[in-house]
């Protein structure tokens, strides 16, 4: 089964929204319809991490912020050895993490 990151229509005006806000930030209505996001894009920005907490299983961590091809921005892991800041992305959704309990899923991008 794949997997989407949702976005939030607005059903009086048609903005989506990222992540979910109880009134729509253009026109102020609190209906909204689930809709797929796009999965590639531009990558804005990035930062590597290196010291995370101990019940992390990655060592280090590289997240990024994408702006996706509607303009939504979203913040996810990279897998991408060299980034750079504008190039192109593909997003997938993967686990992120998991405990004892649970599993966490996110976007995690690619080289486009």
């Amino acid at each position: 089964m794949e997997r989407s990151i949702l976005g939030y229509k607005c059903s009086a005006c048609g903005v989506v929204h990222y992540p979910y806000h109880m009134l729509c930030k253009k026109c102020g209505h609190d209906q909204f319809e689930s809709v797929p996001l796009p999965t590639s894009g531009k990558l804005l920005t990035f930062t590597q991490l290196y010291t995370l907490p101990g019940d992390f299983e990655a060592v280090n961590l590289t997240l990024g912020i994408v702006e996706l091809e509607s303009g939504i921005r979203i913040t996810g892991q990279l897998h991408i050895p060299n980034p750079e800041i504008s190039m192109k992305v593909q997003g997938t959704v993967e686990k992120v993490r998991a405990d004892a309990y649970n599993e966490y899923y996110g976007m995690v991008f690619s080289r486009g």
